[in-house]
C-alpha cells in the first residue's frame, strides 16, 4: 500500500498533467483559428481588391441594348492591341454570314484569340469598326451581347455541385428534361448517363472527378442551353479523344444550324467543314477561303495541311 503522504503528491502530478492539457488545448485552437483568420482576411483583402478595381473601359454612355440577332459579324479596317501603341491585329476586314462557321488558322500569337476577345466584346478595336447586325458593337451593352452568345474555351471552369447544376447553370429556370434534350442533341447522353449518378454526379471544383473529355462534353451542353446566335469555340475539342470528337463533329452540322461560329483549332476535322477558313500571320489575314481552295492554292494554309497528313 501506498504511503498516503507519497500518494498525494503523486494524485497532484497526474491531476496537473490532466488538467493542463484541458486547459492548453483551447489556446492551441485560439491560436490555429487566429492564423486561419490572418489567411482569410489577406485572402478577403484581395478579393474585394478585384471587385472594387475599375474596368479599363465601360460600355458607352448612349449604348443600347442589342435586339434579337441573325448573327451577321462585320469587321472593318479593324486594328486592335492590348497596348494600343503595339497592335496585335492590322486591318482585319471580313464578313461572318448568318449561320455560318469561320476558322482562324495560324501560329501561336497569330492574332486568333484577339478576334474571338473582340466578337465577344472583351476588348474593343483600337480603331476600324465591329458590328452585329449592322449595329456598332461600341453603341451596345456588354450584357445584351452576351446574352446571345456563348463561348466555349480549351479549359472551361466546372463548378462544385452536380452535372446537372453545370450545365444549366447559364439557364437556371431549365427543367431535368430540356437538359436531357440538349445531351441527347449533342449525342452525349449515354456518356453523361454512365457517370455514377448520371446528371446527379457530384463534381468537384474545376470538375476534379470527370475526365478531360467529360468536361468538355458538360461545357458544350452549357453553352448549347442557350441556344446562343453566335458560337466562340476556342480550341474547344483538343482535350476531347478521337472517338468523342467524331460523334461531336457530327452532331455540330445540325447544332450549328442557324449560328455564327468562330472556331479556332488545329484539328483538320474541324477546320475542313467551315464554310470560311481565315489564315492569319502576325497579326494580318494572308489567305481566305475554303478548305478545298486553300489547298489547291498551294499557299500558307496547304502548307499546314499537308504538314498534318504527314504527322496523322
Amino acid at each position: 500500500t501506498l504511503n498516503p503522504e507519497i500518494a498525494r503528491p503523486v494524485g497532484d502530478i497526474v491531476q496537473f498533467f490532466f488538467l493542463s492539457n484541458l486547459f492548453f488545448e483551447p489556446i492551441k485552437n485560439l491560436g490555429s483559428q487566429f492564423t486561419n483568420a490572418l489567411t482569410a482576411m489577406v485572402g478577403a483583402e484581395r478579393v474585394f481588391r478585384l471587385l472594387d478595381t475599375k474596368p479599363e473601359w465601360t460600355d458607352a454612355s448612349g449604348a443600347g441594348p442589342l435586339p434579337p440577332i441573325t448573327g451577321r459579324v462585320g469587321f472593318r479596317h479593324v486594328t486592335f492591341g492590348y497596348d494600343p501603341a503595339k497592335p496585335v491585329l492590322h486591318d482585319i476586314t471580313f464578313t461572318a454570314e448568318p449561320g455560318r462557321t469561320i476558322a482562324l488558322v495560324g501560329h501561336t500569337g497569330s492574332g486568333k484569340t484577339s478576334i474571338i476577345n473582340l466578337v465577344a466584346k472583351m476588348y474593343l478595336p483600337t480603331s476600324g469598326t465591329l458590328t452585329i447586325d449592322d449595329h456598332d458593337i461600341l453603341q451596345v451593352t456588354s450584357d445584351s451581347l452576351h446574352h446571345q452568345m456563348a463561348v466555349v474555351h480549351q479549359q472551361n471552369f466546372l463548378f462544385e455541385g452536380t452535372v446537372l447544376d453545370n450545365i444549366r447553370f447559364a439557364r437556371p429556370g431549365a427543367s431535368v428534361q430540356m437538359v436531357i434534350e440538349t445531351a441527347r442533341r449533342l449525342d452525349c447522353l449515354d456518356i453523361i448517363d454512365a457517370l455514377p449518378r448520371g446528371l446527379y454526379t457530384q463534381v468537384g471544383e474545376a470538375g476534379a472527378n470527370l475526365s478531360a473529355g467529360q468536361r468538355q462534353l458538360v461545357s458544350f451542353a452549357r453553352a448549347l442551353m442557350v441556344d446562343p446566335r453566335i458560337l466562340i469555340l476556342d480550341e474547344a475539342t483538343s482535350a476531347i479523344d478521337a472517338m468523342t470528337e467524331a460523334r461531336i463533329q457530327r452532331s455540330l452540322a445540325t447544332l450549328l444550324q442557324g449560328r455564327t461560329s468562330f472556331v479556332v483549332a488545329h484539328r483538320l476535322s474541324t477546320i475542313r467543314r467551315a464554310d470560311l477558313i481565315l489564315v492569319l500571320d502576325h497579326g494580318r489575314i494572308v489567305e481566305r477561303g475554303t478548305h478545298a481552295e486553300l489547298v489547291r492554292t498551294g499557299g500558307i494554309y496547304a502548307g499546314l495541311h499537308g504538314h498534318f497528313i504527314r504527322s496523322a
